[in-house]
């Protein structure tokens, strides 16, 4: 006899087709500057899945990949992707002899990062690529003007060795979702300050600067190449949906009911009864909660304003009381409502249900914590996908 297949209690959906969408659009900006497009797909591809998203990316106009980590780097390759990836953040006594081997760019900003790059090139027997990171500004990673020529001289002449390959000179933008900003023009100076002095020594490196705001609103900072991160899961750094570029949110976060039932006036619901039913309402049970990435300050305030609401059955209605670690509750009035119904926590918008900004702005944050924050094990990930998936 045959089981029949069961909805998961929770699951992430991601729409590769959105990711196609705007990864095309990302490259069509980028290509009338001459600039190639880099998806970044680091943290697990910001919480929708590194390898299916890395392949539709490749497959929508995108050349290269970024990552955090060589272990994220080596994922990819393990998933079949070929294509150039820059690994941007390692510590100087990891390994890079796994990263080197398999084709992996590094990022390097210190002279004992370097000494290490080329040892594992040495023992993988291959140059190693490198892109040299200036700090333009971030006060992050990247070597200070100080460091600058000291590093540069020391990789021309582990270039010379034959054992590295500087690709780029590079750095990260502080300010991109302000175009305007007075900074962005400083820290584009000093990166080319910084890549006129390794093409002064003799490297022949490129430039890269532009995140995904810089992508959409600074042509004059594209460079060589471009690389959007957020901007490829659809979600817009530049201003709230609907995006004016055109992007598709690609993840809905969606759940079950798991029991209905109906609640007389002057019941206390979830701990601490910060919440009381003021008539007669059916509440519906969502088996989520903190532990799945439903932040708990997204529960109702004891004044009753919830901050949070999902779609389900036709409309959005609040989350009532707290939110606990494996569940809320959902206040239904007196809609019918089936138990192993569908409910919407946050999706694109296009059904009037709330997005990944909506909840970051009641939580005073930032869109990239929401979809990275799915991170439980209990959240299944389905891939949506109206073509072929193939790794490049």
């Amino acid at each position: 006899m045959t089981s029949k297949p069961v909805a998961p209690r929770a699951e992430a959906v991601i729409d590769l087709t959105a990711i196609r969408h705007n990864v095309e659009l990302l490259s069509a900006l980028a290509a009338r500057s001459g600039a190639a497009t880099m998806a970044v797909v680091k943290a697990d591809g910001y919480g929708h899945g590194a390898v299916p998203v890395a392949a539709a990316a490749l497959g929508a106009g995108a050349s290269w990949l970024g990552v955090c980590t060589i272990a994220e780097a080596l994922q990819l390759r393990a998933g079949g992707i070929t294509a150039p990836i820059l690994s941007w953040l390692d510590l100087p006594d990891d390994d890079y002899t796994p990263a080197v081997a398999a084709g992996v760019d590094l990022g390097v900003a210190t002279i004992r990062q370097l000494a290490a790059v080329r040892a594992a090139a040495v023992a993988a027997d291959r140059p190693a690529r490198v892109h040299l990171k200036i700090d333009t500004g971030l006060s992050r990673n990247g070597a200070t003007a100080a460091e600058w020529p000291d590093l540069v001289v020391a990789s021309a002449k582990v270039v010379a060795e034959g054992l590295l390959d500087v690709v780029a000179v590079w750095s990260h933008l502080a300010h991109a979702d302000s175009p305007c900003h007075p900074v962005l023009d400083r820290q584009a100076a000093r990166l080319d300050d910084a890549w006129r002095r390794a093409v002064e020594i003799g490297l022949r490196p490129m430039r890269h600067l532009a995140n995904s705001a810089a992508t959409m609103t600074r042509p004059d900072l594209h460079y060589d190449l471009v690389r959007p991160g957020i901007a490829v899961y659809g979600l817009d750094p530049t201003g709230p949906p609907p995006s004016r570029f055109g992007l598709r949110p690609a993840m809905t976060f969606r759940t079950r009911v798991a029991l209905v039932k109906r609640m007389p006036a002057g019941e206390g619901v979830s701990y601490g009864h910060e919440w009381v039913t003021p008539v007669e309402t059916t509440l519906a049970l969502l088996p989520v909660g903190y532990a799945d990435g439903v932040p708990r300050r997204l529960g109702s305030q004891p004044s009753g304003v919830g901050g949070l609401r999902v779609l389900l059955g036709g409309r959005t209605r609040p989350v009532v009381g707290r939110v606990c670690m494996d569940q809320i509750v959902v206040d239904c009035g007196d809609d019918p409502i089936l138990e192993g119904e569908p409910a919407v926590l946050f999706g694109s918008g296009s059904q009037g249900e709330p997005t990944a900004r909506d909840w970051a702005e009641a939580l005073g944050t930032i869109h990239y914590e929401i979809v990275t924050g799915l991170r439980s094990a209990r959240v299944s990930r389905t891939v949506f996908d109206r073509e072929p998936l193939g790794a490049t």
